[in-house]
Parts: structure tokens; sequence; C-alpha cells
């Protein structure tokens, strides 16, 4: 099975490595290519998130046939009842076009962190401007940081990729 990620963060390329070896029983060729995903660099709703993941699957379909799988995955941010929280969403298109979607659920953001966003920050250089780090998204992300390595990004994003995969794990259902 050959599998193309629309990006060529490690971190989000791991994450999908993990997720197809869970869904599927075969040999699995993981690789990583840069696509536009037509979104703003730091995408901030859920729908804006979304579509991002979306153009990323549908960019590495269009520019790279010979796939089995095309992966687009996309972090952002959303306004959730006045908090500002970060979401993954994950989108998987098979070669023959079936479309699968999935999130990896939501956490929320210091207000330092929140600051930096509105002043036109991404959120990895938020994360690394508030906590002293360093190109901390391609590495354990903002949940990581904020959970001291308990929860970190590639298992977020593991998560969005697995419930990404249903409808191809059991296309009977979702044709």
């Amino acid at each position: 099975m050959k599998v193309l990620v629309g990006t060529k963060n490690p971190v989000k390329i791991k994450a999908v490595k993990t997720a197809f070896e869970k869904m599927f029983d075969e040999e699995i060729k993981i690789e990583g290519a840069s696509v536009p995903s037509g979104v703003s660099d730091m995408p901030m709703s859920g729908k804006e998130t979304y579509q991002g993941a979306y153009n990323r699957a549908m960019n590495s379909k269009s520019s790279y046939p010979d796939y089995d799988y095309y992966v687009g995955l996309e972090g952002g941010c959303d306004d959730f009842m006045g908090e500002l929280g970060v979401m993954g969403w994950v989108v998987v298109i098979s070669k023959d076009g079936m479309v699968g979607k999935g999130s990896g659920g939501m956490h929320f953001l210091p207000k330092k962190v929140v600051e930096l966003l509105n002043q036109g920050y991404e959120l990895g250089d938020a994360d690394d401007m508030v906590f002293g780090l360093s190109n901390s998204k391609q590495e354990m992300g903002s949940i990581g940081i904020l959970t001291s390595g308990a929860l970190v990004r590639s298992e977020t994003f593991c998560v969005a990729t697995l419930r990404a995969l249903i409808p191809h794990k059991n296309p009977q259902y979702f044709r």
C-alpha cells in the first residue's frame, strides 16, 4: 500500500504511519510531499482547518497520481465559548475518490499564547516564544508542552487519522 501525506512535517508523517499500521495488516510505504493547503498559515476556525486538510489531500492526489491513499492534515484554532482551542483535522482520500475525515479533539490555550496568535503569529512560533522553546511544532506541539509530554502532537494526529480511516476500513458501510 502506497500512502502520500501532503506535508514534510515528520510529526504528521509519523502519525499517519502509526495509524495506517494499526488499521491495515499489510506492508505500507509512506512518503511526504509539500503541497499547498489553500488556507492561511494559522487557520482560525474549524471550517478553515478542515478545508486545509481537504485541500492538502486533494492537491496530493492531483499532483502525484500513483498512490493508494492521499492524506491531508491541518492544525488550527477555533473559538469555543469565548476561549481559543486548538484542534486538528485529517482527510484521507483513496485513489478511487472515497473521502474519510477525522478530528483529534481540542485543547485550550494560555492567554499569552492567544495574544500572540491575535498578533498574527503561528501557534508553533507563539508556543516557542512563550515557553522558551525552538521548533516545538515539529516535536511535541502545544499539547505536549501543556501536558509535559503525557500527550503529544503525533498522538492527536494519529487519533484523527484513525477516525479518517474508518470509511476506508469499512467501505461496505460508507459507499
